[in-house]
């Protein structure tokens, strides 16, 4: 029976060279700072971040309207009456407090 043959130190080389470098690139397709896991955290952070874009914007929505509510066009006089009490602490003379 005849052996086959041993394969070169050159073939050896390059299909280690090959594994290596497909080794590397699947690594960094992974754990690189473009790769999967990366975008991941990229993904989860911009849905934080829409949560709290919305939320900023219902906040400035509301205090949009607030401001209107109390500019020289259009007054309404049951908020500027719920204002001045709760930051000036004013009561009228007919009212009983109860703490």
């Amino acid at each position: 029976m005849t052996r086959p043959p041993a394969p070169a130190l050159g073939d050896v080389l390059f299909f280690g060279a090959a594994f290596l470098a497909a080794s590397y690139f699947t690594f960094a397709a992974v754990q690189g700072d473009h790769g999967l896991f990366r975008r991941v955290q990229l993904d989860a952070e911009t849905a934080r971040l829409a949560q709290e874009r919305d939320r900023l914007a219902a906040d400035l929505a509301f205090l949009q309207n607030k401001t209107r509510r109390l500019s020289d066009d259009y007054l309404d006089l049951d908020l500027l009456d719920e204002q001045a009490r709760d930051m000036l602490g004013y009561l009228r003379p007919d009212e009983v407090v109860i703490r």
